[in-house]
């Protein structure tokens, strides 16, 4: 789906840095055509000051966007889910950190939940950035309490596991 999504603005780069953006972020199109966020509209001077583009090109992004079938589906349901990773030491959580040695491989997130399970541990959340979209993609896992002894060492010899940040 990436590639089609890119492949319909490849003669628009700033507005393929727009749509990267609204997917990175779950960000939508209101069916009137504003960038919204869970039916929150967000202005369009907003988010073009974030990502350093005129206003007028996340404006021209909304409406193309609406004007394909395909993509105007997506956008028009798309949503966010809050990432607690930020804010897992105020709430009592432990975080665990996946880098893979190749994001694109299939079996990470199974392998390390794999072993989360054997020990029996609550999992409250799992976020897992694209590669698409993350130029270190990662597999962020949190948990309802701290991993025992040996479950980090356990994860980290998987063959999926560059590097884990706990």
């Amino acid at each position: 789906m990436w590639a089609e999504i890119m492949q319909e603005f490849t003669d628009s780069p700033s507005q393929a840095r727009v749509v990267q953006f609204l997917l990175a972020n779950g960000f939508g199109v209101s069916p009137t055509g504003r960038i919204s966020c869970n039916g929150v509209e967000i202005p369009a001077t907003h988010l073009a000051k974030v990502i350093d583009a005129d206003r007028r090109v996340v404006d021209a992004t909304a409406q193309r966007i609406l004007r394909s079938p395909a993509l105007r589906e997506l956008f028009l349901h798309i949503r966010a889910t809050p990432d607690l990773s930020q804010v897992a030491t105020s709430l009592g959580l432990t975080v665990i950190t996946v880098i893979p040695n190749n994001a694109e491989e299939r079996g990470i997130v199974g392998a390390v939940v794999g072993v989360l399970a054997r020990h029996a541990l609550g999992i409250r959340q799992i976020f897992v950035t694209d590669p698409y979209f993350s130029e270190q993609p990662r597999l962020v896992v949190i948990l309802s309490d701290a991993p025992p002894v040996g479950v980090v060492e356990e994860i980290r010899s998987l063959p999926q596991v560059k590097q884990l940040i706990l």
